[in-house]
């Protein structure tokens, strides 16, 4: 079970950010429920080996593209966020003082807290696209305005998936021009 998320994830993350079309330096914010992913209801079957499965996959990738991570913690962390800390201060991003737990944060969190170089939480981003594994509810932390992606997979493990990215607003009225996103 676990190879297989670690393989979705991995398609997820890759299909996304060939979908949003980010550039190096962008910001990609993940919320993840590793309950949902072994088939439990969200904050209710944490699972350190489903989280670190997912985090398996995505990394990797993430790397390769130059791509920052976002991990959303849970609602008992006021859904903060694990990031680099070098990235906190590229962004000017208030650090908060926590450490999240799997009780208190989630099992993802942690994963990607434990593996940074040096990780920070931060209270708010606004991420040029994101990932939703099992209704973590991750729209507080995107640009404006969100356009939902379509992916060929709609399931890590067992929990339902969904995707944005981020554009541009549109401003002007009648007489404006775009650009095609």
């Amino acid at each position: 079970m676990f190879e297989q998320i670690t393989a979705q994830a991995a398609k997820a993350v890759g299909e996304l950010l060939d979908s949003a079309q980010l550039q190096p330096g962008a910001l990609l914010v993940i919320g993840c429920s590793s309950s949902e992913m072994v088939g439990e209801r969200i904050g209710k079957g944490s699972s350190r080996e489903a989280a670190q499965a997912a985090f398996q996959g995505i990394a990797p990738i993430l790397l390769e593209r130059g791509i920052h991570l976002a991990a959303q913690c849970c609602e008992h962390l006021n859904r903060a966020l694990v990031v680099e800390r070098v990235v906190a201060k590229e962004l000017g991003l208030e650090i908060v003082n926590a450490v999240p737990r799997p009780d208190a944060g989630g099992s993802f969190p942690v994963a990607v807290y434990e593996r940074m170089k040096d990780p920070a939480l931060v209270e708010r981003v606004q991420a040029d696209a994101g990932l939703d594994i099992g209704g973590t509810l991750i729209g507080m932390h995107l640009k404006w305005v969100a356009v939902p992606v379509r992916l060929t997979i709609s399931r890590i493990g067992q929990a339902q998936i969904l995707c944005a990215r981020t554009r541009p607003k549109y401003i002007g009225g009648p007489r404006a021009a775009y650009l095609a996103l």
